[in-house]
This record gives structure tokens, sequence and C-alpha cells, in this order.
């Protein structure tokens, strides 16, 4: 079984959107490489970043941090599984 990551969902939710990282960089106000320090779990987004993250993504932010959505199917997308679909 893979670990889930934060830094993995976010990537995963952010292409799902047809999202560059620079594009979620700039509706943050972080460089482009801060969004792939997270993807790569290099780093952690900073704990007042989440709730933006959420947003952006329509997610909550316990999904955020769990690194899956509460009922994945409900938009399509957000984990490994759904993207393979």
């Amino acid at each position: 079984m893979e670990k889930k990551t934060i830094g993995k969902f976010i990537s995963v939710l952010r292409k799902a959107k047809g999202m560059t990282q620079q594009e979620l960089a700039d509706k943050l106000l972080v460089s482009d490489k801060t969004v792939s320090k997270w993807e790569r779990d290099e780093r952690m987004p900073d704990i007042s970043l989440l709730p933006a993250i959420a947003e952006i993504f329509g997610i909550t932010t316990d999904e955020l941090l769990r690194g899956e959505r509460n009922n994945p199917e409900r938009e399509g997308y957000g984990t490994e599984e759904t993207e393979a679909k």
C-alpha cells in the first residue's frame, strides 16, 4: 500500500484541475519552486496556507491533511485510484 502524503495529493488535485505549478503558486503567493518542493515531499505547506489550498481544490482541510477525499467518487478525482480510471 502506497503511503499517502499531502504533497502527492496536492499534485494529483492540481493536475486534475489542469493547473500548472506556477498557476497554483500565483494563487497562493508563493513560488513555483515552493509548490514543487511540496509535491516532492521535501517541504510541507505553511499551516496558514492549508485553508486556501483546500478552497482552491474544493476540499476540506481535513481531506488535505489526510491526503485523500472523504468521497472520491463525488468529484471524480483526488486519489490515484480514481485518477487512473
